[in-house]
């Protein structure tokens, strides 16, 4: 298997001694992770540009619709921030 150094500040170095925690365990995790992150982004940015081509830009009514749908979602995951309901019924944190 081949190796690689990787560079820690102090206080991280510190963390990992004093938790006894395998830091080159973890790192195959994070950079899996991170891999898998950049993965999913990149067909994420490639479907988005197949449907841009296909149907046209989203126009600026659809972009509203979005991020309104978006508010929703979130006041339904985060029931502890308190949201404003707007006149056309959207509700927005406060």
């Amino acid at each position: 298997m081949p190796r690689i150094q990787i560079y820690l500040p102090d206080d991280l170095y510190a963390e990992v001694k004093t938790r006894k925690l395998r830091a080159s365990e973890l790192a195959q995790h994070a950079l899996r992770a991170e891999i898998r992150r950049q993965e999913l982004i990149e067909a994420a940015r490639a479907w988005l540009a197949e449907q841009n081509a296909e149907h046209g830009e989203p126009s600026e009514e659809d972009l509203i619709w979005a991020a309104e749908v978006v508010a929703r979602m979130k006041a339904k995951l985060r029931p502890d921030v308190e949201h404003e309901t707007s006149a056309d019924g959207t509700r927005k944190a406060s």
